[in-house]
């Protein structure tokens, strides 16, 4: 896989696509994905760490979504295809609240975007050739959207019920039913590839403009897939599932830093001997696919591949599941053959075992330490001056609340001894930092950027002060998540040679990505 992409020291910038600045309601990865870009070069980053960017699910999650391999059509840039002739530029034109503020509007977003989508669509079909060129996109991807555009299809003609409720001759994939709902659907079976079409060309843009301005992109892979999704429904025998294919045991995690209960996820749980027997083929394809988008990878619970917290499926809190052992080295073993490389960052937050660390390192993984969780007692391996370089260091991730938001949770907590605690983890943070709490955001990333870690990602909401309301993520809540936006003016020079003048001080600069004057 080429040079290790952890291996010097280097920084960047954690923002999700959804949250840039745009017309439309939420960001894509059209003008301002690019603009974004150059941001990120003029202010000396190396990484643009991003969330995972498959179609979002319930409550817009992107950890929740219909597919492991396809991309989120609401993040296919509707400029670019007026760009390419398949909309009218009369057809960009939208109500003035879509444009950015500090929240993204999904539903109207979705909208807006699904009814273009589907103009584009028909204007792309009157061109010469499209069949083939469909066809040909459909035959390279042939492990994955085939099933998926016949699942999307399938899902709508359904009324976007789970596939466990479909005919059953469908939910068995029996082969005489899926050529016939293929045929009946054909429409929109090829809308759905047309979609994925277009956002592998429109990645395929933002990814070589990063690479010539020296910035690496950054994705997410969550542990788990959905239930409800074109993965669970083509590769039923590869997951704990009733002959009916409902789940029989789901994952989550046990209480923890995030919720005194655990976090119940519901997906379905991996049969890691069924996969195995595949020799991982589901696993190496993901992979593959994601290493296509992008330049490394963040494996999200890493601490699943060792051992994952399975709940029975009637369960209705987290607390009573318990622990399952995962494929462990065996898995990376064949990754790493069947790769050629293994450039990957292991989330190893949580229950972090001798057996967890004994994996990461047996792989040479780069693991994860966050300043959010440095002072708040029994932490002190988060604390910057203990990191050692090969970890990645963060001020915060999608689930942690904002540097600002965490410093003045004292101030919003009604307990008055939990109160007491709040302020004394403040007090510790500050007097880290050197910090007379003016500015203690910046102090403390400067902290991050001191530190030995070779690589340092910040969110870039602490980056601009923002308090709680900019949070991205609530661990354990289901609504009003995944909504936070950015307006296109933070991304001035002056924030950018603050970054550079940091990134310059610690040795984070990288080599003809910016020459300083």
């Amino acid at each position: 896989m080429g040079k290790d992409v952890f291996g010097e020291r280097s920084s960047g910038v954690l923002l999700h696509v959804t949250s840039l600045p745009g017309p439309f309601g939420s960001g894509d990865v059209g003008p301002d994905a690019h603009r974004f870009v150059d941001f990120l070069a003029s202010a000396g980053q190396r990484f643009w760490q991003m969330l995972p960017v498959s179609p979002p699910g319930a409550g817009d999650s992107p950890y929740d979504s219909a597919s492991a391999f396809a991309g989120s059509p609401f993040l296919v840039s509707l400029e670019l295809l007026a760009e390419d002739g398949l909309l009218e530029p009369s057809e960009l034109a939208v109500s003035r609240r879509l444009e950015a503020g500090s929240r993204a509007l999904y539903p109207a977003s979705r909208r807006v975007r699904g009814r273009r989508l589907r103009s584009a669509f028909s204007r792309f079909r009157a061109r010469a050739g499209w069949s083939g060129l469909l066809s040909r996109f459909s035959e390279e991807n042939a492990d994955w959207l085939p099933d998926y555009s016949l699942f999307r299809a399938l899902h709508r003609a359904h009324g976007r019920v789970s596939w466990t409720r479909w005919d059953q001759a469908l939910v068995r994939r029996e082969p005489a039913a899926l050529e016939r709902a293929r045929a009946d659907l054909a429409d929109e079976v090829a809308l759905e590839v047309f979609v994925q079409y277009e956002f592998a060309r429109q990645w395929a843009r933002l990814r070589e403009h990063a690479k010539e301005r020296g910035v690496l992109l950054l994705g997410d892979v969550p542990m788990f897939v959905a239930h409800d999704s074109a993965d669970v429904w083509t590769h039923q025998s590869l997951f704990r599932l009733s002959p009916n294919g409902e789940r029989t045991a789901v994952a989550g995690v046990p209480p923890d830093y995030f919720s005194a209960d655990g976090q119940l996820w519901g997906n379905p749980v991996y049969d890691w001997n069924a996969l195995r027997s595949t020799a991982y083929g589901f696993w190496v394809s993901r992979l593959k696919r994601s290493l296509e988008r992008f330049d490394a990878l963040r494996l999200d619970h890493f601490i699943g591949f060792h051992r994952f917290w399975e709940v029975p499926a009637t369960a209705t809190s987290a607390r009573d599941g318990h622990f399952v052992e995962g494929p462990g080295h065996d898995l990376f073993q064949v990754l790493e053959q069947r790769l050629g490389g293994l450039p990957f960052l292991a989330e190893d937050l949580g229950v972090v075992t001798d057996g967890v660390v004994r994996l990461r390192e047996a792989f040479n993984l780069p693991g994860m330490r966050v300043l959010a969780f440095a002072f708040a007692g029994s932490y002190r391996e988060y604390q910057p001056h203990r990191y050692p370089r090969r970890v990645v260091a963060y001020s915060g991730t999608h689930d942690n609340d904002t540097l600002v938001g965490w410093l003045t949770q004292f101030e919003r907590e009604q307990d008055p001894l939990r109160q007491q605690s709040l302020r004394a983890e403040r007090a510790r943070a500050l007097a880290y930092a050197g910090s007379d709490g003016h500015e203690a955001h910046w102090d403390l990333v400067r902290m991050l950027y001191a530190s030995a870690a070779d690589t340092v990602i910040v969110p870039l909401q602490d980056l601009l002060g923002l308090g709680s309301d900019a949070r991205m993520n609530v661990p354990g809540t289901a609504t009003g998540n995944w909504r936070y936006r950015t307006p296109a003016s933070v991304f001035g020079p002056d924030l950018a040679e603050r970054l550079a003048g940091l990134a310059e001080t610690y040795e984070r600069l990288p080599d003809g990505q910016r020459q300083r004057a």
